[in-house]
């Protein structure tokens, strides 16, 4: 079995259509595999993947790569996936099937307080993010999910994250409000998690404003 590194927080037919979606994702990471799989909801939002057949090593290891996985028990100096639950003046913390503190001074992104800087990142409430756990409370953000984060807010194209809602709903969303030309792609972050990747002449704050109504979710921009 494989806890996936990603979280199902909604609720009623949108909980069912992520549930389909997920087990869309599965299938698309396994399906040359020569495996069963069976996708359930644990308590705290985080999905099970049960594995068995003959390729069921490589299935796990390749949903591990794909999503990040929860753990029962955090190793000290291992990288992991969380997901962000809260934040404040001391930091942030991540969700990694137990809450994990990262200190404002293991943000490494720059001047400014947590919330500054989840603003100037764009960062919604879930994003599932790469973290370096340390068990004397000192845990930080790995360095490839900084340069991740870097990397938005550099180039020519701004974006528009999302939370609460599935690739499919985003661009189905853009489309009704006549914003398909305005995007470049949306890049999935997380199950529910999204990223509207505009094209260089378009405004986010002002993508923001025009798809705001249709989405019953939380939006930040990202403006390089």
């Amino acid at each position: 079995m494989v806890v996936l590194a990603t979280k199902v927080y909604v609720e009623g037919g949108a909980r069912e259509r992520a549930l389909d979606s997920l087990r869309s994702l599965v299938g698309n990471e396994v399906g040359e595999l020569s495996v069963d799989v069976t996708v359930e909801l644990r308590e705290d939002g985080f999905p099970s993947v049960t594995v068995s057949g003959e390729d069921r090593v490589v299935a796990r290891n390749v949903l591990r790569e794909a999503f990040g996985e929860v753990v029962a028990e955090l190793e000290d100096g291992e990288t992991y996936v969380g997901t962000l639950e809260s934040w404040g003046e001391e930091g942030f913390v991540l969700d990694a099937g137990e809450p994990v503190r990262i200190p404002a001074d293991g943000l490494g992104l720059g001047p400014g307080s947590p919330s500054q800087i989840r603003d100037r990142f764009g960062l919604v409430q879930h994003l599932p993010m790469r973290f370096v756990y340390d068990e004397g409370g000192d845990s930080r953000l790995a360095d490839a999910e900084r340069d991740r984060l870097y990397g938005w807010t550099r180039g020519e194209n701004g974006r528009l994250n999302v939370n609460s809602a599935t690739r499919a709903e985003v661009r189905a969303t853009l489309n009704r409000a006549g914003h398909a030309r305005d995007v470049v792609t949306v890049e999935r972050l997380g199950l529910l998690e999204q990223s509207v990747i505009c094209t260089p002449d378009t405004d986010p704050p002002g993508l923001l404003a025009s798809v705001g109504e249709y989405l019953p979710a939380e939006l930040r921009c990202v403006v390089p």
